[in-house]
């Protein structure tokens, strides 16, 4: 079993997770017209290009980036469709009473919906990571993984209490810590999408998108039925492989070509033929050209951060 030859266990085939991501992380629906809040820093760099969002019963929406603030690390974005989507409403947020359990919930480490438990530990926390100053946080227990930045922290009731933003894992002296998850709270979110929907109603409405409103297939999908996101340096160290080299594969769907060479979500793609890649952008790109029926050499596996031991092989799949 190709799988099981890196993970040391039988495969089990997975929900499939629709996927079709090229940055990490999370955010959730706060109006049934579908807007949504997430952080600014998990949207700034995709502000001025295409932004999917996969909604939790698996269809994928193109969405627009509508504005943002540093300040609070807080962006606003809109799905580009004409549904009415189930939403957490800000008009009854937690009163964030310190001890009361809290959920967390998100895309955490980019494999889809998932949510984790603790209480709120502390309000008021002002904290430095990687340079950047955030203030006034609530601290949590909660585990808050890679992905789950922008995501909702929510009471046992479904009220909002703050919004997924940083994780300390040693102090600035270098000792590692455990359960210090910090979240902007419900009342900064709630005043900052007052101020960004009137910026909203300022904007001309976005071209018109297909009638279906999904994003169309990639090719890695279409002919191999791979689901892919870029690994990004956070995600790399989350899941303990060497940074910078390869293409996540976050999901595979039943019976394709893929799956029946034995590729399994969590494995990496290295090479595409001959060439090396380090985004799904490359791969897609490389695939331009391929048509059903052509055979495409996938070089496969796992590179382990820190160690010499590579686990590759190299699969021929047909395009189907």
């Amino acid at each position: 079993d190709f799988y099981a030859q890196f993970f040391g266990y039988n495969r089990v085939r997975p929900r499939e997770i629709r996927q079709t991501l090229q940055s990490l992380g999370s955010g959730f629906i706060i109006d049934p017209a579908g807007y949504i809040i997430t952080n600014q820093h998990v949207v700034e760099r995709a502000a001025d290009l295409k932004i999917h969002v996969t909604t939790n019963d698996g269809k994928t929406y193109n969405a627009h980036y509508i504005t943002g603030d540093d300040k609070t690390d807080l962006a606003f974005i809109k799905i580009d469709a004409k549904t009415a989507f189930p939403f957490i409403s800000l008009d009854n947020i937690s009163p964030n009473l310190l001890g009361e359990t809290v959920i967390v919930v998100g895309n955490a480490v980019g494999y889809g919906s998932s949510i984790s438990r603790g209480i709120l530990s502390a309000a008021k926390r002002n904290i430095t990571v990687d340079d950047i100053e955030y203030k006034d946080l609530v601290q949590t227990d909660a585990a808050i993984n890679p992905g789950n930045s922008g995501g909702p922290v929510i009471d046992l009731s479904g009220r909002l209490v703050g919004i997924s933003s940083a994780k300390m894992a040693f102090t600035p002296q270098g000792v590692p810590t455990q359960g210090l998850g910090f979240a902007i709270p419900a009342e900064v979110v709630r005043d900052s999408v007052n101020r960004f929907k009137k910026i909203a109603q300022k904007q001309p409405e976005p071209e018109k998108q297909p009638a279906t409103s999904e994003v169309s297939v990639s090719k890695a999908e279409q002919f191999f039925g791979m689901q892919l996101q870029d690994l990004s340096q956070e995600l790399s160290d989350a899941l303990g492989y060497a940074r910078g080299r390869g293409v996540l594969i976050t999901a595979v769907e039943p019976d394709s070509p893929a799956d029946e060479a034995g590729i399994e979500r969590g494995l990496v793609i290295y090479q595409v033929d001959k060439s090396d890649v380090n985004s799904a952008k490359q791969i897609e790109n490389l695939l331009g050209r391929v048509q059903s029926g052509a055979n495409v050499n996938f070089t496969v596996g796992a590179i382990r951060a820190g160690r010499q031991d590579r686990q590759l092989a190299t699969l021929t799949l047909a395009a189907r």
